[in-house]
């Protein structure tokens, strides 16, 4: 019995060993790189005015452009076009189209009225329509997207500099009652803290394709998205991922430059689009698997972890205390951040939606190996 104790208590020290180091690195984690997000207050100066084109691809979006296309044509800024790709609709997109551009001189049509797309996805008409822009500088966004407010374009300018080709910007989710939503939420600003932070540390690995801006030469000078043209995904992330470095990549992250999207409503719906989205991650450069790898196993053995120590039943109240340490960093980086990004409703949630998120990768991971991939519309 005294070696079966000693036993136990040799295993014990070691998991708690094992659990201090883990709780150390999801720290250098929150430190190193989340905080950098906490911290950033640029860019805020006035910069000189430049012609952007506006590049948003649809398909069969009659009423998601009829509500949402006004509000960007209608933005405050002196120099700019809309270039609204009209890939093979099916509804009355282009009639819509068609009564808005005898309004909106700024609009401007790209009919592509049979779908010569040889690959699923959005980059065959997302590439006709960067290289019908008029303008160098172009700010991508989606049908389901609208600005939250006139001043969109000229916050996102900002980002630009003579040493700057990428601008990542947040898309976040219109609020609304329920728990799906919150959990949708809570999900995209994780998303956008990692991949704003990682900018900031000089690791840029994606954006989100409802708002972000990168220079049309740019574009050119890496092929476009021919390196991943067979992947139903990856218009935004692997094209950032590809031609992003730490000199040529800037976030925004003012108030006025988020742009909002419906979220999807029922789990199946988000369910898929997660799917789609994940789906490129494998393609993603070694250094940054590696780093988003880290962190998001660190989490889940942290978790593991606790279980094990908690079996135990010794030193629990020390055990809790370092559980309570990570927490209050956790939620005192997520307040700061839900704040920048006025999300509201998700910040007591955070634990709980982190806990669910682990086991639902776990599924998404686990769906993508024995399914096929979704497809873009």
């Amino acid at each position: 019995m005294p070696d079966l104790l000693l036993s136990q208590g040799s295993f014990y020290l070691i998991f708690l060993v094992i659990f201090v180091l883990l709780l150390f690195l999801q720290f250098l984690y929150f430190g190193f790189i989340f905080l950098r997000l906490v911290r950033f207050h640029g860019p805020n100066s006035e910069s000189r005015v430049k012609g952007v084109s506006v590049v948003i691809c649809a398909r069969n979006e009659y009423f998601q452009l009829k509500e949402n296309l006004p509000l960007i044509l209608e933005q405050d800024y002196p120099d700019f076009e809309v270039v609204v790709v009209n890939h093979a609709s099916e509804d009355d997109t282009a009639f819509l189209l068609s009564q808005m551009g005898e309004k909106y001189p700024r609009l401007k049509i790209v009919e592509i009225r049979e779908n010569l797309n040889f690959f699923d996805g959005k980059k065959f008409p997302l590439s006709i329509g960067i290289k019908s822009a008029s303008h160098d500088l172009v700010l991508l966004t989606d049908a389901d997207c609208r600005p939250v407010c006139p001043e969109w374009i000229t916050r996102m300018v900002q980002g630009f500099a003579p040493n700057k080709d990428i601008v990542l910007g947040y898309g976040g989710y219109i609020r609304s009652p329920g728990l799906l939503n919150r959990l949708i939420r809570y999900d995209t600003i994780h998303i956008a803290l990692q991949y704003l932070s990682y900018a900031l540390a000089g690791i840029p690995y994606m954006g989100v394709g409802r708002n972000m801006a990168y220079r049309k030469s740019l574009f050119y000078q890496n092929n476009g998205f021919i390196s991943h043209y067979n992947l139903h995904s990856g218009d935004d992330d692997l094209f950032i991922n590809q031609a992003a470095t730490r000199r040529n990549t800037s976030i925004v992250i003012s108030p006025e430059s988020f742009t909002l999207s419906q979220p999807k409503t029922t789990f199946r719906q988000w369910w898929m689009q997660k799917k789609r989205h994940l789906s490129t991650a494998s393609y993603y450069r070694w250094n940054h698997k590696l780093l988003l790898g880290t962190y998001s196993l660190s989490t889940f053995l942290f978790y593991a972890f606790l279980a094990v120590l908690l079996a135990f039943g010794y030193n629990i109240w020390y055990v809790l205390a370092l559980v309570f340490l990570r927490l209050a960093g956790q939620l005192f980086i997520f307040r700061k951040i839900l704040t920048r990004f006025n999300e509201k409703g998700i910040w007591l949630f955070v634990p709980v939606f982190e806990f669910m998120m682990i086991f639902l990768n776990i599924a998404l991971s686990v769906s993508m190996i024995t399914s096929k991939e979704t497809r873009w519309k």
